[in-house]
């Protein structure tokens, strides 16, 4: 089972993806500095369901590009499932881990991947020092140039 809140529709996580955003509960990671340490707890938010994945991507069908999950990699058992879900319906698929690395079988589903733990003097996809990578799985290109501001 995974818990997650409500999800939210994105539009720069993902370069050029209109995402539909879900917040995972019960990460392991408990990065210091985490943006949502509400998020640890795996009681937090409501069991992610096919039922309620389909329910929001139906609300929202036409407009979105991609699913982005921030964790769920912990529970592989569970998140793999949504992850088909989401491609059969033709949407791309993105996770956002802590880890550097996530299991063969999610990898198969991804489209995106960003990867790295949270180090806050290295900063996040818009430091040039960032140890975080967000890569586009079909090219094998990283992405994390499209969030460096310009001087």
């Amino acid at each position: 089972m995974l818990n997650a809140f409500e999800p939210r529709v994105v539009l720069q996580e993902v370069p050029g993806e209109v995402s539909l955003a879900w917040l995972m509960c019960g990460c392991p990671q408990a990065c210091p500095g985490c943006h949502s340490p509400d998020s640890w707890d795996p009681a937090a938010g409501t069991r992610l369901t096919a039922e309620r994945l389909q329910r929001w991507l139906t609300r929202y069908q036409g407009l979105l590009t991609c699913v982005l999950f921030f964790g769920g990699e912990w529970r592989r058992d569970a998140l793999l499932p949504l992850l088909q879900q989401v491609r059969r319906q033709g949407l791309k698929t993105g996770l956002f881990t802590g880890r550097e690395k996530v299991s063969r079988d999610l990898l198969a589903e991804l489209d995106y991947l960003k990867t790295g733990a949270w180090v806050a003097h290295l900063g996040g996809l818009d430091s040039r020092h960032s140890n975080q990578r967000l890569i586009c799985l079909n090219s094998g290109t990283t992405l994390n140039h499209l969030f460096w501001r310009r001087s």
